[in-house]
């Protein structure tokens, strides 16, 4: 029990609807009595009567209102005509459109109807002009003129073979068109106000025709005069011929014609057309009270059909009421309601719930059985309803409305009907609220916008057990105890689940507490800024919440009357709360058409529920506590249920799943086996799982190659989710390659038109052109500082190794590296045969040289010397020489590696000083030795 109460409910989901499917307009059957359709502004209805619900919503695309249309007889084609002058064909099962054509009228279309062979449709127009298409080949076969004012009724001749029309118009005369010569042949007189309905007899010799001149005509076809008129007394809207058969209600002699009359009285009648005399007269659902012409205007039928297939006969009532009667018993079979107006209030009924009741802005009650939509309306009170309670076993129920009454109804589970069973007057002006005792079927508290609340006291015989089956005697109530509660109007009230106490909200802000049954005041609970318009007590704790008019729900402790929790959201007044979870939740509603679903404990709004729009007037859970019924002003009521349970089991159910794909995503990760990985990734909509498995293609021998074969054999539905993938990897430059490769495999093998065919291809388009370029220009960038990378190496790697040799002082390694292109070959020297090329100094060349020319006779003699001191010396020589010749190239480094500083270039000029010096001293000393010598 504990674990229980702890779920808290987190969502509910709409699971059925009643809307509003007719707001007036024509009414038509299907042949095979399966469907309805009825007009509802801008679409066309279809009603399964088997169910009572909406199947088929076919609305126009102009959004103009449908003025008139027709169903073919073999229940195939359906034609609508609208404002826009335009008329469409529907193939209305599929829900679609197959043609669309000009009505060439200029005034709406008024009436359409299609002759016995579903060939030809005749369109009567509010500008009292007639057409024949053939709706077959597609064109206008017939233009009819001589109308006066706006033709309603246009009927075939049952022998096509006759090929005549009959229509009607403002001018209340019946026209027979001869259609081989489009010409009229014939008028028939005998109305004095709008002809509503044409109807012919089974052998097609007679027409009866009615109209608002609460008078039936019969006319004789072959002779074109009237047969019989037959008073009827009412304006009749509808008439429908009664075929030969047994009927339970009334012995009628079938060789006779008979038929139907449906109007403003709201009862069916049955008419002898030889007699003319009403033979059988039933009436309506409901009392029948005695009413002015103006009021019974509610009541009257504005559409009567006879349905063969199911033997049925189905009428419209002015309040947009279907009922369904068996055409051998006239007894009422089946009753849909087609707009509820304003729904007031709304609460589940019945032991099980299988019904509801619905307060609408009507002084009728409606039932609905909820499995079939069957509905069955209730009749008492004189004003419209305002609101509803339950007792707790769900056989009885109480209303009040602004007729200052309150009446207690109660449900015959034998015969699965509802009947009031007791009344009481008291309230001097109307009754807004009225709440039913919790433990037994005792008492009921009601309070009025005369700023009082009555205790009205029920007879022992509701509450004692048997008299639920057992038929009970009307009861007139009487208040046991009144009492001035508010000074304003009283809004709400509920009594307690111990039923001892009952609490009172008010339009003056405030809501007490009170004691039952002398009605003595307890506290007050104060804190609302505005008018409060629903208080409801706890079934677990000692707490009252209460809703306002300034947007808020309060808490109220029982003890102290002190405000517990505020409860915050709502734009607009809260008109409803209601606790549920075992007291532990609230749901509330607004009249800004939403409904929330709160926690007391965190004062969270766990969820928002959103399906009306209008204000919410209606709110009521039922015992198991699993499912919420809702109405609105918007004339929709919604059935909720809780979805909390179904969900966490989705969500469960949806984890496990994960993770064994997960795992067996792995498995053929291990595996190698890329292309069912990759399936599974897009089933499981995982695009990172699914770049993985990119990833481990492209790092595979010959990758590009299995990334072909793997994509190429993808379904097109999992291509499309691979490249929906790719405009998304496309945007990270970590991935951009991998997309790359998808986006060139499928460039490669697929041609344009299967590309375009792809779904979501413009959105893949728009995502990759600009990321795509964006990459080019990076790798583009890249690309040139790659290049000036390696055009700096190239011409740094001879600089680094010089200076490298120089910082390590290696100036041997620095004269081999410079040695091979920096020989100078020397040819002047005489006396030398050998051609390999000689090192000399430029000085010691020029001193050399003087020697020669001085010396000339000395040097044959000592030529051997001098070979051998020149062979001697040839290695210093040539040291000597690569040593002077690399060090302007030495200095030269230096300069380009670091640059030169003033101190430098005085260094420089100082050796350069030194050099000639040196230079000088050695010519000299040349010199010297020669003049020696000599």
């Amino acid at each position: 029990m504990t674990s229980n109460a702890l779920k808290f409910k987190t969502n509910y989901a709409l699971c059925s609807k009643i809307e509003p499917f007719y707001k007036g307009g024509k009414v038509q059957v299907s042949k095979d009595g399966k469907c309805i359709f009825c007009t509802c502004g801008t679409k066309i209805n279809v009603l399964d009567i088997t169910t009572g619900k909406v199947t088929q919503s076919i609305e126009q695309d102009d959004q103009e209102d449908i003025t008139s249309f027709a169903v073919s007889p073999d229940d195939e084609i359906l034609v609508t005509g609208s404002r826009a002058l335009l008329l469409k064909q529907w193939e209305w099962r599929e829900n679609k459109c197959v043609r669309t054509w000009k009505a060439v009228h200029t005034a709406p279309v008024a009436s359409m109807v299609f002759d016995s062979t579903s060939t030809l449709l005749a369109t009567g127009g509010c500008d009292s002009t007639i057409k024949i298409w053939d709706v077959i080949k597609q064109y206008c076969t017939h233009n009819l003129k001589g109308s006066s004012g706006v033709v309603h009724v246009v009927e075939f001749h049952p022998d096509i073979s006759k090929l005549q029309l009959f229509s009607s118009s403002m001018d209340y005369k019946i026209r027979i068109w001869d259609l081989k010569s489009s010409k009229c042949i014939a008028v028939l007189e005998s109305h004095y106000s709008a002809v509503t309905s044409l109807t012919f007899s089974s052998d097609g010799k007679s027409l009866v025709s009615s109209g608002r001149d609460k008078i039936c005509t019969v006319w004789e076809l072959k002779t074109r005069t009237v047969k019989r008129t037959v008073p009827v007394y009412e304006s009749v809207e509808a008439v429908v011929i009664l075929p030969e058969e047994d009927y339970g209600f009334v012995s009628l002699n079938n060789k006779e014609l008979n038929f139907v009359t449906a109007g403003s009285k709201g009862i069916l009648r049955v008419w002898n057309a030889a007699s003319g005399q009403c033979v059988y007269s039933h009436s309506p659902p409901g009392p029948l009270q005695e009413k002015k012409e103006a009021d019974a205007e509610e009541h009257s039928l504005t559409y009567c059909a006879l349905v063969p297939a199911i033997k049925k006969i189905i009428t419209v009532t002015a309040e947009h009421n279907f009922i369904l009667y068996d055409l051998l018993t006239l007894k009422l079979k089946q009753q849909f309601i087609g707009y509820n107006d304003e729904v007031l209030d709304v609460k589940f009924f019945g032991p099980a719930d299988t019904h509801i009741v619905v307060a609408t802005n009507s002084p009728q009650l409606k039932v609905f059985e909820l499995a079939t939509s069957n509905c069955q309306i209730l009749y008492g009170h004189s004003e419209t309803v305002l609101a509803l309670d339950v007792f707790r076993k769900g056989h009885m129920f109480a209303s009040c409305a602004k007729d200052n009454t309150i009446r207690i109804w109660r449900l015959n589970k034998a015969a699965g009907s509802v009947s009031c069973v007791a009344q009481g007057q008291g309230h001097a002006r109307g009754v807004g609220t009225i709440s039913c005792s919790r433990m037994k079927e005792t008492f009921v508290i009601s309070g009025s916008q005369d700023c009082t609340v009555k205790v009205w006291n029920l007879p022992d015989s509701f509450s004692a057990k048997g008299s639920i089956d057992n038929s009970l005697t009307f009861e007139q109530l009487h208040a046991h105890v009144t009492e001035k509660a508010h000074d304003k109007d009283v809004n709400s009230i509920t009594i307690s689940p111990n039923d001892k106490l009952f609490a009172t909200g008010s339009q003056d802000r405030t809501a007490k507490l009170w004691t039952i049954p002398d009605c003595s005041l307890l506290g007050v609970f104060r804190g609302h800024k505005r008018g409060i318009w629903c208080v409801h007590f706890s079934s677990m704790d000692q707490v009252l919440a209460t809703s306002s008019a300034d947007g808020t729900v309060k808490l109220w402790s029982l003890q102290d009357f002190s405000c517990l929790k505020t409860f915050e959201g709502h734009d607009a007044s809260v008109l409803k709360v209601i606790f549920v979870s075992r007291g532990t939740q609230l749901l509330t509603s607004g009249s800004d058409g939403l409904l929330k679903l709160w926690t007391i404990k965190t004062n969270e709004c766990v969820k928002t529920l959103d399906a009306h729009e209008d204000k919410v007037w209606g709110l009521h859970s039922n015992k198991q506590d699993d499912m919420v019924i809702t109405g609105s002003g918007d004339s929709c009521i919604a059935l909720w249920k809780d979805v909390t349970e179904v969900e966490l089991a989705e969500e469960l159910a949806k984890q496990e799943d994960h993770i064994l794909k997960q795992q067996e995503l792995s498995n053929l990760l291990q595996e190698k086996k890329y292309l069912k990985a990759l399936g599974l990734a897009i089933s499981l909509d995982q695009p990172y799982t699914a770049l993985t498995v990119i990833k481990a293609l492209l790092g595979e021998v010959d990758g590009k190659v299995a990334l072909e074969n793997t994509l190429m054999k993808l379904r097109q539905d999992q291509k499309e989710a691979v490249l929906r993938y790719s405009s998304v990897w496309n945007t990270n430059s970590r991935n951009c390659h991998e997309a790359q490769a998808v986006i060139e495999v499928f460039l490669k093998h697929e041609i344009p038109e299967t590309l375009l065919k792809f779904g979501g291809i413009k959105a893949a388009l728009e995502g990759l052109i600009p990321y795509t370029e964006r990459h080019f220009q990076r790798i583009g960038r890249l690309l040139q500082a790659s290049m000036f990378v390696d055009f700096m190496w190239q011409n740094m790697r001879l600089a680094g190794t010089s200076r490298s040799a120089l910082l390590n002082g290696d100036v041997e390694n620095m004269e081999m590296a410079f040695s091979e292109p920096l020989f100078i070959v020397d040819k002047s020297l005489p006396g030398k045969t050998s051609q390999s090329p000689v090192l000399v100094h430029d000085d010691e060349e020029q001193n050399e040289t003087e020697d020669d020319e001085e010396e000339g006779d000395t040097e044959d003699e000592n030529a051997d010397s001098d070979s051998d001191v020149s062979a001697t010396n040839k290695g210093k020589a040539d040291h000597v020489h690569h040593k002077v010749l690399a060090q302007p190239l030495l200095e030269e480094f230096k300069e380009n590696v670091e640059p030169s500083s003033d101190s430098e270039g005085e260094q420089d000029s100082k050796n350069n000083t030194t050099e000639l010096k040196k230079s000088h001293l050695k010519q000299n000393a040349v010199k010297h030795r020669k003049i020696k010598r000599r």
